[in-house]
């Protein structure tokens, strides 16, 4: 289908632009979002006579988009989960998720602005692109833990599941020395060293 672009679209074109799009695309997503027209004689005078208005409204749009950038720009999102032992989470994190945690720290998003490449499903920190305007991203920190002090040190660049791992967790290790016999105990596990008696 053949149509009108009224705002950037990314991999997609500018305003103005007409490009070609799935028709489902462009039914169910562009045209009931305003995003586009259809490419016919009628709607390219009512786009060339509204041309100017909307790229004004654009424009405001960017600048206001800009302006809100400072308060989402850098803002770590710490997210409690429960997850396995390996680190894998019972579920994902979605874009809500981090909507609402940035709406928590003052930011103003709806879920439509989060841009997530793939679904979170393990713990760690990520990057993820918030797109205020289709011409203003920033991007956040989203911190997936499954307690606040585990937050507190993966933000601090520590890989929690190393370091669990790399720990030693089994307790007791017994000293072993290669001249003792079966069944004999070691001379340093005695509380008092064995008096010999005189015959």
């Amino acid at each position: 289908m053949q149509i009108i672009l009224l705002e950037r679209i990314e991999k997609l074109g500018a305003i103005g632009d007409e490009v070609t799009v799935k028709d489902g695309y462009a039914r169910n997503f562009l045209l009931p979002n305003k995003k586009a027209l259809r490419a016919n004689d009628a709607n390219r005078k009512v786009f060339e006579s509204n041309r100017a208005r909307i790229e004004a409204d654009n424009a405001a749009r960017r600048e206001d988009a800009k302006g809100e950038s400072s308060n989402v720009e850098g803002k770590e999102v710490v997210l409690i989960r429960a997850s396995s032992n390996a680190g894998q989470l019972y579920g994902s994190v979605s874009v809500r998720d981090i909507a609402d945690g940035l709406n928590e720290l003052g930011a103003k998003v709806n879920k439509s602005m989060v841009v997530l490449e793939r679904p979170i499903k393990t713990l760690g920190v990520y990057d993820v692109k918030v797109a205020l305007h289709p011409e203003v991203s920033v991007t956040v920190k989203v911190n997936v833990a499954r307690s606040a002090d585990e937050a507190a040190l993966q933000s601090q660049g520590v890989d929690v599941m190393a370091a669990m791992f790399d720990t030693d967790v089994g307790g007791f290790t017994e000293a072993y020395d290669p001249n003792a016999e079966p069944g004999e105990i070691s001379s340093d596990m005695l509380d008092e060293p064995a008096e010999e008696t005189e015959a």
